[in-house]
């Protein structure tokens, strides 16, 4: 008996000794950055300039500046302000401006804390909503009086709900979306308390309180994040004035790019009034 509670004893420590990591290490589970030299030169053509975001230090947060390109057109129909995913950095996912100029859409891309030419490092989701919020309001008031969307794939459909939640764009774009970062920890690591995520990153919430349009893009073998998150969040968009689900078929997590049901959805939504 005594070596039986010991057993359990040990297990138990091990099992605390790993949520106490996970508590401390969460951002190198979520955030895989990779960064890039300072005099690291982007190839997307004249029309794309590299911009700054200062931002200044702040509780938790140290004075910092982020990195972002913006493709920017003679006369364009509107910006997309594009929240990308969960690794990488803008040289991987600046990779088709081809598409936004003939769709004639200015395109603003953000590197989060870390990744790319951007300094410091993510430390909180506050931090993190903060640096979006500050990067839209230095882009979006040229484009007053022009289509404004807000577009997040993968990680970055959380922020993007909650951005769009908060400055009511024309459409919200959200690829690859998760309820919330809880409901993908379940799936994918059942013995982690939801209570321990220190970055909830809540698509759900933010989703219900839309009010444009919102266009979901997900493809059908996607098995990092299921569809079935964008099925219940279609569900919550009830507030909406128009949403719409695209399912990609054979489709999985990062080739949604490459079949014509995704694209020719995008050209749907940002062609519609």
């Amino acid at each position: 008996m005594h070596f039986l509670w010991s057993l359990a004893l040990s297990a138990l420590s091990v099992y605390a000794l790993l949520l106490a990591l996970l508590w401390f290490a969460q951002e190198k589970l979520i955030f895989l950055p990779s960064k890039l030299p300072a005099d690291h030169r982007f190839d997307f053509g004249t029309d794309v300039h590299e911009v700054w975001i200062e931002r200044p230090s702040a509780a938790g947060s140290d004075a910092t500046k982020l990195h972002a390109l913006h493709l920017r057109l003679p006369a364009p129909d509107g910006l997309v302000f594009y929240l990308h995913g969960n690794a990488g950095n803008l040289d991987g996912w600046f990779a088709d401006p081809g598409f936004w100029r003939s769709v004639n859409h200015d395109l603003f891309m953000l590197d989060y804390r870390g990744y790319g030419k951007s300094a410091g490092r993510v430390t909180s989701e506050a931090q993190l909503i903060d640096d979006v919020r500050a990067a839209w309001q230095q882009v979006a008031p040229a484009y007053r009086g022009k289509r404004l969307v807000i577009f997040g794939r993968s990680l970055g459909s959380a922020l993007a709900a909650r951005l769009a939640a908060e400055v009511g764009p024309d459409l919200t774009v959200l690829v690859s979306p998760y309820e919330s970062m809880a409901a993908l920890a379940a799936e994918h690591y059942r013995w982690v308390p939801a209570a321990l995520l220190r970055y909830p990153l809540r698509t759900d919430e933010a989703v219900a309180q839309l009010r444009g349009r919102l266009l979901l893009l997900h493809g059908e073998h996607d098995e990092v994040i299921g569809v079935h998150h964008s099925e219940r969040l279609l569900a919550r968009a009830s507030r909406a004035a128009d949403a719409r689900l695209v399912r990609v078929p054979r489709a999985g997590h990062n080739d949604l790019q490459l079949f014509d049901v995704y694209l020719d959805g995008l050209r749907e939504a940002l062609a519609r009034r």
